[in-house]
């Protein structure tokens, strides 16, 4: 029977919030000497994408693995290592396009089809040691204050972006006005937090029609639906990756037992939400970052 990757790759956040830890709030900064924590592949040093990201830094946080570099079997052979007896790989996903056949008109046409394969973490083998580092990944005492300054980058980096506002007490993003607002700078207890949120926000401004059209501001989607937990669910696995583009911790504010539940009951009742959800999520911070790809 072929296995279902959505189902799979859903329990697997289930049941990782139901140890009580939110996925998409899991920190990748760098510490000196440790080089980047984003889960990469360690033969072509590409960072892993989407719902994959979470998967494995999670994995590596719940095991204890200090490397964020990972392989196949294959590749582990062909590096001349050994992964482990006993050791258990993790799933990693990826779109493939399958040529088929349009059954209304009989063209021919390409499908994006869902398909895994496993990989393993470098200290689950035996004759492998991690790539090295580059020089920007070691660097010294000053990155402890530098990720503001690359998140705000980021924010100045921003093509054709949404009015940016200050004052109030809530953040929001205004879709009809194409304005985000959130509080002053100053009334946030950590400067991650303010960065945080504000990425949460122009993330959801990508999905105006003018950017990434999620229909934001033609189709808005009345609160508690199954649409609106999906945009929210972007926002925040986009937010994610923009502050791990920057060197920043997400906050954990709301890694509450509501929140946690909340999320599981969602999931539980769409199966393909966390995917769908981190693939947009990609791609709004992609758009973000000016990185606009097919």
């Amino acid at each position: 029977m072929p296995r279902d990757i959505y189902q799979t790759v859903t329990d697997r956040i289930i049941s990782i919030l139901e140890r009580g830890t939110v996925p998409w709030r899991i920190p990748f900064t760098r510490s000196p000497g440790e080089g980047s924590a984003i889960p990469r592949n360690l033969v072509t040093q590409r960072h892993y994408r989407g719902i994959n990201v979470f998967l494995l830094a999670v994995t590596a946080m719940i095991e204890g693995y200090g490397s964020p570099q990972w392989l196949t079997f294959r590749q582990t052979k062909a590096k001349g290592g050994q992964v482990r007896k006993g050791e258990k790989g993790s799933l990693v996903i990826f779109w493939k396009q399958h040529a088929t056949t349009d059954r209304s008109t009989g063209e021919p046409i390409t499908v994006p089809v869902l398909r895994h394969y496993t990989v393993f973490n470098s200290e689950q083998c035996n004759g492998i040691e991690d790539a090295d580092r580059t020089k920007d990944e070691i660097e010294g005492p000053e990155a402890v204050f530098e990720p503001i300054g690359e998140a705000r980058a980021i924010v100045d980096g921003y093509a054709d972006p949404p009015r940016i506002e200050h004052g109030g007490h809530q953040a929001y993003y205004a879709p009809k006005e194409d304005l985000v607002r959130l509080p002053e700078p100053d009334r946030f207890e950590r400067r991650e937090s303010y960065y945080t949120t504000l990425f949460h926000e122009l993330a959801h401004s990508t999905g105006h029609s003018s950017r990434l059209d999620r229909g934001l501001d033609t189709e808005l989607a009345p609160f508690g639906t199954s649409d609106y937990s999906k945009e929210e669910l972007t926002a925040e696995f986009a937010s994610a990756f923009l502050a791990a583009a920057c060197g920043i911790s997400p906050p954990t504010i709301e890694q509450s037992a509501s929140y946690i539940d909340h999320w599981r009951k969602r999931l539980k009742a769409d199966e393909k939400l966390v995917i769908q959800a981190a693939g947009a999520g990609q791609k709004a911070a992609d758009w973000v970052q000016g990185i606009h790809r097919e």
